[in-house]
């Protein structure tokens, strides 16, 4: 007997939940069968553009029995409040990165989920990166690890609108908003995979009008080695991410996700590797949450590494608030 496909209802109707839905089309077992929003014009539009069946409010969604999954990418202030609702309404939870905003809260969810026997993932595409497990395969070629330097830096879109003094989601305070919570939250979940939960940090940030961090940079130390973080939503970086040791170091060119990877020996070799992924690189945690639910699989170390990067986080945010 064939497993049943599993039905997944989105709320949130920004690019993000295209993408998603789109990554949900190239995965077997399970499809897209409705989308919610407050604005029933823009869920149904969205829903008209992502194929699925229906659409309607969160609580429509979450009364359904049409409906087994949902995917939350609403503003990340929204998303301990919906995943709770989701939990309880006896639903399989993926919520977009940062999950919520502190340690507890996630700590919360993962509790409720456990007693209601559902999956809960958070949305960390560099997770289920196949370019991350190249990263991970080579590290051993770069004998005693010394110094990396991961950046995630990129200007917004919408940043000249911040400037003009407009209220956008991302660059909002009481949505959760800010640079950390958008990138930095890569970096340092892409170093808490590779490299454990660091000794210390230090950390700045730059704050921009609308009161939130537009950029930062972190410090962290581990045993005879550090690592720095760069990130930022109000300028772009040309340089690519580094791991260095004292036999080699690794260029990457994309530490949220991974396609060229170049190992440069102590000596000036250099052997350059690229990584085979689907275009859109949201698939493999759409694989990710299907293959748990489908399996009943344990996301227990999933959800360890969200927590311990919600740490640093907060940890962050105490040493580095925005001025």
């Amino acid at each position: 007997m064939s497993t049943p496909e599993i039905r997944l209802a989105t709320t949130g109707t920004s690019v993000i939940t295209s993408t998603f839905a789109d990554a949900v089309s190239q995965v077997d077992g399970i499809r897209i069968e409705a989308v919610s929003s407050r604005d029933g014009e823009r869920a149904a539009a969205k829903a008209a553009e992502c194929g699925a069946n229906w659409s309607g409010t969160y609580d429509d969604v979450l009364a359904s029995p049409l409906v087994d999954a949902v995917y939350i990418a609403s503003p990340n202030s929204a998303h301990h409040a919906q995943a709770l609702r989701a939990i309880a309404a006896g639903k399989h939870v993926i919520v977009e990165k940062p999950a919520v905003t502190t340690e507890a809260e996630w700590a919360e969810l993962v509790e409720r989920a456990r007693q209601a026997d559902v999956v809960l993932l958070e949305a960390m595409r560099t997770e289920y990166d196949p370019g991350m497990d190249l990263v991970r395969s080579l590290l051993a070629d770069l004998g005693r690890l010394r110094h990396a330097s991961l950046r995630y830096e990129k200007q917004s879109s919408r940043y000249a609108k911040v400037l003009a003094g407009e209220r956008v989601n991302m660059f909002d305070p009481a949505l959760a908003g800010g640079a950390l919570n958008d990138l930095g939250v890569y970096c340092l979940h892409a170093m808490v995979m590779l490299f454990g939960v660091p000794d210390g940090l230090a950390a700045a940030s730059v704050g921009v009008s609308s009161g939130v961090d537009g950029a930062g940079t972190v410090l962290a130390r581990y045993p005879g080695f550090v690592v720095d973080l760069s990130y930022s939503k109000i300028s772009s970086s040309a340089i690519a991410s580094e791991i260095q040791g004292e036999e080699g170091t690794l260029v990457i060119d994309d530490i949220a996700a991974p396609r060229s990877v170049e190992l440069v020996g102590i000596d000036g070799s250099r052997v350059r590797h690229d990584v085979e992924a689907p275009e859109n690189p949201l698939v493999h945690e759409v694989r990710r949450f299907a293959e748990l639910i489908a399996s009943g699989g344990d996301a227990s170390a999933d959800q360890r590494l969200t927590g311990q990067t919600l740490r640093l986080i907060e940890e962050v945010r105490r040493v580095a608030p925005v001025v």
